[in-house]
């Protein structure tokens, strides 16, 4: 409900120094809650707003003007102007009514209804994000990229975009020739329909472990990959049952995230689609071939060839990055998307600049509508089963500790599904563990940092909700619409009400980077907001008037926490 009080604010300062509200509107934000002393509720500063060539004196005569013209009236009940910063206080029943009204009346939209998110550009996301490669588990360092991935996808959907989530597997290259050529010596059936995925990473270890001493199976590997490339039937056959048998476990794990596609795509959908990019390549003469056969792209402006970028191989066999530069192609023409973002891990920097830099040779200019979001890389997630770290086996990990630490938990109410809870808990506490610092930051995991359940973690976040969940069970009265705002003038409560009243900034500030650290930052503040109140604003023991007043605004709280917790791909939990 900010945008109703930042329009007060801005229409009164139209008026005063002669500039548009709507100019003014976006210079409006709301103050941070302080969480020892009382803060005013919102800050205009008055350079950004007057950055016009004006000289010191007529910066002062706007000033001055108006803070002589500028009134305390119903909304705003306060105003000061301090080193060019002119702060706000907003009538407190007021602020109080407006806030909690619009939470009830929008529910898990409240936020991305504000004018503030307006002008955010409407249209069609591609997200491309996990693409683990397939025929081998699950590994963690495809868990960023899925969980950020996922963040995105549910952001921009909020805000209001179509989006269409693609999971682009690793499905081919020599790797996939590696595994061919080496099952049918290290290969047995029966472990393949037991365990597929861990049977072929193990199949997978032996053959490429051979191959570094033995040329006889690396030539094997090229063999199998000519083979699978000419469309040989029986090598065909092996790649579509690894390929399905991958896709069938992948999916376990990513319901296990909470995480679903709607398209499985892979490099293999445009092995005959980059025979295309290197015609299209040679036809506009941006394709080079060098003295041993390769086809490579001149990166650079004066065409020295100090840049390149390998794109052919001496057979004429595609590369990775070919493959990208087909896929990308295809999927401009098959969505007309008005934007396309790459998740992946900061080392793939410099093929995306080259993919997006060759795209813009060849005239796609849709490439500027494209964007690669990266991600450091995480350590320390090592599980109890030894130093090869697979996803699986960390939220096996983390479901375990929590498991434990919930039976020890003397506060604990019966929980239907223990094991389902402590999952949702335990994912919880990675995602939020991965998500409070920048994105491109290499971070530490640490399971006991991680799974505690008090400071800021995704466990904290999971008991809060929880806590504001029982409380609803008291609520006998909770259709009624109103409340009395008199009932929650304490200094706790508007403590509370002020910090709901920013989540339309948190939510465009999130938009804008692509960050989700400020969404963290934002329900951790929230939830200690959320338990301070819980302390001091009893319900049992209070009138009738005051404890619906109360419960009133503990369920707006636990609407803004669950919405913010779905964003970033976290299932809020009733009990625990």
């Amino acid at each position: 409900m900010a945008c109703y009080f930042r329009r007060a604010i801005a229409e009164q300062v139209s008026r005063a120094v002669g500039v548009s509200s709507e100019k003014i509107l976006h210079h409006i934000h709301a103050i941070p809650v302080h969480r020892k002393r009382e803060s005013r509720d919102f800050q205009l500063h008055l350079k950004s707003l007057l950055n016009d060539p004006l000289d010191a004196a007529s910066y002062q005569e706007k000033t001055e003007i108006l803070t002589d013209k500028f009134i305390s009236d119903s909304t705003i009940s306060e105003f000061e102007l301090a080193r060019g910063v002119l702060t706000f206080t907003v009538n407190r029943p007021l602020l109080v009514k407006k806030v909690l009204h619009k939470i009830r009346h929008d529910g898990s939209r409240y936020g991305f209804t504000s004018e503030l998110l307006s002008d955010v550009p409407k249209g069609l996301t591609l997200v491309e994000y996990s693409s683990p490669n397939i025929s081998k588990k699950f590994h963690v360092g495809h868990l960023r990229s899925t969980i950020i991935g996922n963040f995105i996808a549910n952001l921009k959907k909020a805000v209001g975009n179509e989006v269409i989530r693609v999971n682009y597997l690793g499905d081919w290259g020599l790797q996939f020739g590696l595994l061919g050529a080496g099952f049918s010596k290290f290969g047995c059936e029966e472990k393949l329909k037991s365990n597929a995925l861990q049977h072929l990473f193990e199949v997978y270890v032996k053959v490429n472990a051979e191959a570094d001493k033995d040329e006889e199976m690396k030539q094997s590997a090229y063999e199998f990959m000519k083979k699978l490339e000419s469309g040989h039937p029986q090598a065909l056959s092996l790649w579509t049952h690894f390929r399905g048998l991958s896709i069938e476990e992948y999916s376990k794990v990513y319901k296990r995230l909470g995480v679903q596609f709607d398209e499985y795509s892979g490099e293999s959908f445009y092995i005959e689609k980059s025979q295309d990019v290197l015609n299209l390549l040679q036809n506009k003469n941006i394709l080079t071939i060098t003295k041993d056969g390769t086809g490579v792209v001149d990166l650079t402006e004066n065409r020295d060839m100090s840049a390149y970028s390998t794109v052919m191989r001496s057979d004429r066999t595609s590369l990775y990055i070919t493959r990208d530069i087909a896929a990308a192609i295809d999927r401009m023409e098959k969505y007309n998307f008005d934007e396309m973002v790459y998740v992946t891990d900061k080392s793939q920097q410099k093929h995306f600049q080259n993919l997006f830099k060759i795209l813009k040779m060849l005239g796609k200019d849709k490439v500027n509508h494209c964007h690669h979001v990266m991600f450091g890389r995480v350590q320390g997630m090592q599980t109890r089963r030894g130093d090869v770290v697979f996803l699986e086996d960390v939220l096996d990990e983390a479901r375990a500790r929590m498991l434990q630490n919930m039976a020890k938990t003397e506060t604990s109410k019966p929980i239907e599904d223990p094991a389902d809870t402590a999952e949702k808990i335990g994912v919880a506490a990675l995602i939020i563990q991965d998500f409070k610092g920048q994105l491109q930051s290499d971070y530490r995991f640490n399971w006991d940092e991680a799974l505690q359940s008090c400071g800021d973690t995704g466990v904290f976040l999971q008991y809060t909700h929880a806590r504001l969940q029982s409380l609803l069970t008291l609520w006998s009265t909770r259709e009624e619409e109103d409340f009395n705002v008199s009932c929650l003038q304490e200094p706790t409560a508007i403590a509370t009400v002020k910090h709901l009243l920013r989540y339309d900034e948190v939510i465009q500030k999130t938009l804008k980077e692509l960050q989700p650290r400020y969404m963290v930052a934002y329900l951790m503040g929230l939830g200690h907001l959320a338990n301070v109140a819980h302390n001091a604003l009893h319900v049992k023991g209070s009138s009738q008037e005051v404890a619906h007043a109360r419960l009133y605004l503990f369920n707006t709280i636990r609407v803004v926490l669950s919405s913010g917790m779905k964003l970033l791909g976290i299932t809020p939990v009733d009990k625990m």
